[in-house]
């Protein structure tokens, strides 16, 4: 039989799929088993952070719309006797 050359023997690092960033939490190196995080630890940090609200967006209030169009309602609009 003839030998394969295309073949390499397992390693013993798994392939990484994804770049390695630093922690979100404490910037330190990531880990695979608890990426995108360090540990345990800043995994817990960052979904307590979560959970508290401090990842909130802040809402912003629509705007009414008696305020916001000025000229609404005063008979400047379209009107059925025009041609």
């Amino acid at each position: 039989m003839a030998e394969d050359k295309g073949n390499k023997p397992p390693s013993s690092h798994p392939v990484r799929l994804r770049t390695r960033r630093p922690c979100p939490v404490c910037k330190q190196p990531s880990t695979q088993k608890y990426h995108p995080f360090c540990s345990a630890r800043c995994a817990d940090v960052d979904l307590h952070r979560w959970l508290g609200g401090q990842y909130a967006v802040p809402a912003v209030d629509a705007p009414d719309f008696d305020e916001a169009a000025p000229g609404s309602g005063d008979g400047q609009g379209r009107s059925g006797d025009e041609d």
